[in-house]
């Protein structure tokens, strides 16, 4: 949304038909939007492993951004504060293991961009929160925009779908949606929905671990 109350003014509208448990401002102030024994429409359509529909499931955070459609703005370092203490406060009363602690654009690649490649997901890993490949930096930008044979493809796919990843395309164009939600989530500092030897490499990286 272009505003921080134009967001609240819609999460709360039940025409909206979209909400979620907590609200994250720019301040840092956490709000209460749903309590967490109550379903939140924040996932909407989505897939995750071999789950779908995960409003179910799932505890939604929203954190005050802009988005890529009016301007997306770097996280204050309040509001990453905030999250990282009630993320901590969840993980440990709901038992959420690392790789099931998403962004909206990794359950529904097709639709959603965010978080985005602004999000500290990094240095969230070290706080123990979500997972964070331990590919060393130089040899990745040492392979970074290097091409890979077209059969290697399939292997990349292979294993972001092992990590969770839906892989199923509706349409031609989200195989690169995809592509740019990875990258948006581990190789940040290069999304152009092209697989290189980067990413193959990360994917093998984070496929190892599940």
């Amino acid at each position: 949304m272009s505003s921080e109350s134009k967001a609240i003014n819609r999460l709360i509208d039940v025409r909206a038909k979209v909400s979620c448990h907590y609200f994250i401002k720019r301040s840092g102030k956490i709000i209460l939007m749903v309590p967490e024994i109550y379903e939140a429409w924040h996932a909407g359509k989505s897939n995750w492993k071999n789950d779908n529909s995960l409003n179910k499931k799932s505890i939604g955070i929203e954190i005050s951004n802009k988005g890529h459609e009016f301007g997306y703005q770097k996280y204050t370092k309040k509001q990453i504060r905030s999250l990282v203490k009630i993320s901590d406060f969840l993980i440990k009363k709901y038992k959420i293991q690392k790789t099931n602690i998403l962004g909206h654009s990794d359950i529904s690649f097709d639709r959603k961009k965010d978080p985005g490649e602004k999000f500290p997901w990094e240095y969230l890993s070290t706080k123990n929160i979500g997972f964070w490949h331990k590919a060393n930096k130089n040899i990745l930008k040492k392979i970074r925009n290097k091409r890979i044979l077209k059969h290697k493809e399939k292997e990349f796919f292979k294993n972001l779908n092992k990590f969770g990843y839906y892989i199923k395309f509706r349409k031609s164009y989200h195989k690169s949606m995809l592509i740019k939600n990875f990258q948006r989530h581990f190789r940040q500092e290069l999304v152009n929905g092209k697989i290189d030897e980067e990413c193959l490499f990360i994917a093998k990286k984070i496929a190892e671990n599940t």
